[in-house]
């Protein structure tokens, strides 16, 4: 590996240059420059796989505005990263752009005055009108080449303002590897690694119930629904058996009626027992339909007997599928009822009362057979009002229907015991922080009820990489798909030809098809690692880089992101994608809510960055633990904000009572002559071992605790202390003793508070020091024989006395004549080690040491009279 030689611990003699007023305001600035200037955080690619440290950073969707969420979970892998450095890990940190999906779609579309249809030629010259239309009905229609361009214009913008954010709150990313989900090598490695699937038999195309959104006419996933909570209300009504028994159902969904398949209800429900293979008739619409029975069935719920449709709900496609039940569809993908009334009716009566209904939402429809119902005396009793868990697609504002339809799923473990299992086992592989997360994942693997849908019925994505060939007849060919070789990737099989044909061939009878749909979005973020690492484009690279040390993202894309990941992983490299999953908490609002741009509750970063300091930011970042839900709190930041200055002005104070590079002490200690300087450094080295172990453990926040409680003591009690000394006071041997410590401590803790707060450390390491802090060696405990209650002890006496002060209401630099403290022996032992300083701190002539029981006591205290003022 080439020598990286930006460590700082053994420079030549830096000159003490400190300022007068040493301020926080312009740091962001200046330092920002300098880092990406010098190249301080750039990866070096010539090196090993044991000497790099991995990230696998989230892209953030650049289609719109950062808030102050992102702020605090990208610090939080930020302090990660630092750490990492600072140790000599080769930390490879870049950043990506996830623009490819619904909210880039809108924005672009929005923005421009665009819309995408793939079978518009690509119109090499297109530009979009300088002003958009008002209306979206006259917005210009451009090919999908066209509508990608317009979204990497837009997106470099967008990206712009996103990485300067970044910069200024610190992030120590590598700024020259950066990606954007849909750029030319992002949608090749997405189709390399379907078609990889494809040919593994991982990925599958199939005719199936799907859920799907009937505003955005797409299908939907199983991770990404919703359920919420909506009015509704249960209609009963009776189906009818041959002898004209009424048997009665209760359902949320009359409108589905005439889409009914069957009548189920629970084998161990001895009302319904007797019908159980008996058939029964649909009122309104006149279809007989089997009773069944099945497990799911409920029997305390509503009469107790359940109407399947295809398909009202999941529930229904379970049942459809388990007990083999015709497929009877009614709802489009428009969400409206059919038009054509269905080949089941069959009846004069049902087909009249279907054509009441056809073509109507289903809002409408649910009305209209309401209104049939009622006129007929069939309904029994008032609708019951009820509220209820609906799935919704996490986007949309419609409830999900399930129609059925032909899409590409990739294998996941829903429908596969071995699969299931051996993904949970990849889970094993990995180490959660916190650990309690691993249980999110596995649930979710547990609850799946199928494999993962990708396809998605949208125009802007990454296309499905796929051709059919025609028959005679014009119909595709499902079954002999026609991929592309390798070197052709990315494609777009809407505007591109099927290898070995003319695009005069396409959609004509024996020529060729493309496959209009895309992929889910998902399913490109979820090759973050392959794609930043170089899969299949770099195989060097990502040998040094895969699997990756971590991967950092928020619990609540767990069985998205992080799954869907594992996955991929799982089929392409035979391992898990990371070695650790960071998880953090939400930020939550003054109401304790989820803070997000779709509940309109987000804070802009940029007025917090301005008005408290990006260092003051990260303090309250950093300060919540992984996994833990934190308050939004300005109070924090203020405490932040105080602490970094605090952390300015004690150092100006140390370098100005003398303290240099040459005081910094690490293997000969001789110098360290007075009993309370190698107290305070041994208490430093216990912070230092408890620190490394808390960041080992990924618990930055514990790190940062420990680090500042030692800070505050030490500008508090210790400066306090030895002031005396380090002016000289006690003569040669002992100042050289106190500036020893003194220079030790301050460059520990520039090291220990480097990952927190990166621009007031850089700040004072420039003051005495060259190169960056931010390439210095993380610190390691010095192995000192020193009392580490000894300070605690002396700085609890002379807070005894300040308070005699204080409630004499005089000054503190008051002469005190005289003092007792009682103490335990070991107390007095301990204050024997430290009576000079204290003398000297409290202004004090004489203070006498008495053994006693109980806690440390200050008492008879003779404060010397006030000064007279001078006479004229």
């Amino acid at each position: 590996m080439a020598e990286d030689n930006q460590g700082t611990d053994t420079p030549t003699t830096t000159p003490i240059n400190v300022p007068d007023k040493p301020a926080l305001e312009g740091l962001e600035g200046a330092l920002t420059r300098r880092w990406l200037d010098e190249g301080t955080y750039k990866f070096n690619p010539d090196t090993t796989r044991e000497q790099v440290y991995s990230i696998d950073t989230p892209p953030p969707t650049a289609s719109g505005s950062l808030h102050v969420g992102h702020m605090f979970s990208y610090t939080q892998t930020d302090v990660l990263a630092r750490y990492q450095r600072m140790t000599g890990k080769n930390v490879f940190y870049p950043m990506g752009w996830d623009d490819n999906g619904l909210p880039t779609e809108r924005r672009v579309q929005n923005y421009y005055g665009v819309r995408c249809d793939p079978a518009i030629s690509y119109d090499a010259g297109y530009r979009p009108p300088a002003e958009p239309a008002k209306n979206q009905r006259d917005f210009d229609v451009i090919s999908r080449r066209n509508f990608i361009e317009l979204c990497e214009e837009l997106a470099v913008e967008d990206e712009k303002v996103f990485e300067h954010l970044f910069q200024t709150l610190g992030l120590s990313v590598d700024w020259n590897l950066t990606y954007r989900t849909i750029d030319d090598k992002s949608r090749a490695i997405s189709q390399r690694a379907f078609l990889a699937n494809l040919t593994a038999g991982d990925a599958y195309m199939a005719e199936a119930p799907t859920l799907w959104d009937v505003t955005f006419r797409t299908a939907v996933a199983q991770a990404e629904l919703e359920d919420r909570e909506v009015a509704g209300a249960y209609y009963r009504y009776p189906f009818f058996t041959a002898e004209g028994e009424k048997i009665f159902i209760e359902t949320t969904r009359p409108e589905l009626l005439a889409a009914c398949a069957a009548l189920v209800a629970n084998p161990d429900d001895e009302r319904y027992q007797p019908l159980f293979g008996k058939k029964v008739t649909s009122p309104l619409f006149g279809v007989e339909v089997e009773v069944k029975a099945h497990a799911l069935a409920k029997a305390d719920k509503g009469s107790g007997i359940a109407m399947v449709c295809t398909f009202g709900d999941l529930t229904d496609v379970t049942w459809w599928r388990e007990l083999q039940l015709p497929t009877r569809a009614i709802v489009g993908r428009d969400g409206r009822i059919i038009g054509e009334t269905p080949e089941w009716i069959t009846t004069e009566e049902g087909r009249a009362n279907f054509a009441a209904i056809a073509g109507k939402t289903v809002f409408s429809a649910k009305e209209g057979v309401v209104e049939l119902l009622a006129a007929a005396e069939l309904l029994d009793g008032e609708p019951k009002k009820i509220m209820h868990p609906v799935n919704f697609f996490e986007k949309g504002d419609k409830p999900l229907e399930v129609v059925t339809s032909r899409q590409w799923y990739i294998r996941n473990g829903g429908r596969d015991e071995d699969r299931r299992e051996r993904l949970i086992g990849r889970g094993n592989e990995i180490e959660f922080h916190p650990s309690f997360m691993r249980s999110r994942y596995e649930n979710w693997i547990s609850g799946l009820n199928g494999d993962w849908l990708v396809s998605r019925q949208r125009f802007f994505g990454v296309p499905v990489p796929v051709w059919y060939p025609l028959d005679a007849d014009g119909n595709p060919d499902y079954d002999a798909p026609i991929l592309p070789a390798d070197a052709q990737l990315p494609v777009d099989p809407a505007a591109d030809a099927a290898p070995g044909y003319e695009e005069a061939q396409r959609d004509v009878p024996g020529g060729f098809t493309g496959d209009a749909d895309v992929l889910d979005t998902w399913a490109t973020s979820s090759l973050t690692p392959q794609i930043v690492g170089g899969w299949s484009t770099d195989e060097a690279l990502f040998a040094k880089v895969y699997p990756f040390d971590v991967r950092p993202q928020g619990h609540d894309i767990i069985r998205t992101w992080l799954f869907s990941s594992a996955v991929r992983a799982d089929a392409l490299q035979n391992t898990a994608p990371w070695k650790h999953a960071a998880i953090s908490g939400w930020i939550l609002d003054p109401d304790r809510k989820k803070m997000s741009k779709s509940k309109g509750n987000v804070i802009v970063p940029t007025d917090v960055l301005d008005e408290y300091g990006s260092d003051a930011v990260r303090y309250w970042a950093a300060s919540a633990r992984l996994g833990a839900d934190t308050a939004y709190e300005i109070a924090q930041m203020k405490i932040g904000r105080r602490l970094a200055i605090k952390l300015l002005n004690a150092s100006k104070f140390v370098l100005n009572l003398g303290a240099t590079e040459d005081s910094v002490v690490s293997g000969d200690l001789s110098v360290l002559s007075n009993p309370l300087d190698r107290a305070v450094l041994a208490q430093l080295a216990d912070v230092v071992q408890q620190a490394t172990k808390a960041f080992e453990g990924y618990d930055y926040a514990r790190a940062l605790q420990i680090t500042e409680s030692f800070f505050w003591n030490f500008t508090d009690d210790y400066v306090e202390l030895i002031k005396d000394r380090a002016y000289g006071a006690a003569g040669e041997e002992q100042q050289a003793s106190v500036l020893a410590a003194l220079a030790t401590s301050l460059d520990t803790l520039l090291r220990l508070f480097a990952p927190f707060l990166p621009f007031a450390t850089e700040e004072v390491w420039s003051w005495w020091r060259t190169g960056s802090v931010h390439r210095a060696q993380w610190p390691s405990a010095v192995e000192i024989d020193g009392d580490t209650n000894l300070l605690g002890t002396v700085g609890t006496a002379l807070s005894g006395i300040r308070k005699a002060k204080s409630e004499a209401k005089v000054k503190q630099r008051t002469e005190v004549l005289s003092a007792a403290i009682t103490a335990p022996e070991s107390i007095i032992t301990q204050l024997k080690a430290g009576l000079a300083d204290l003398k000297a701190a409290a202004n004090a002539r004489d203070i006498s040491l008495v053994a006693g029981d109980g806690e440390l006591a200050v008492s008879g205290v003779v404060l010397a009279a006030p000064e007279e003022p001078a006479q004229a």
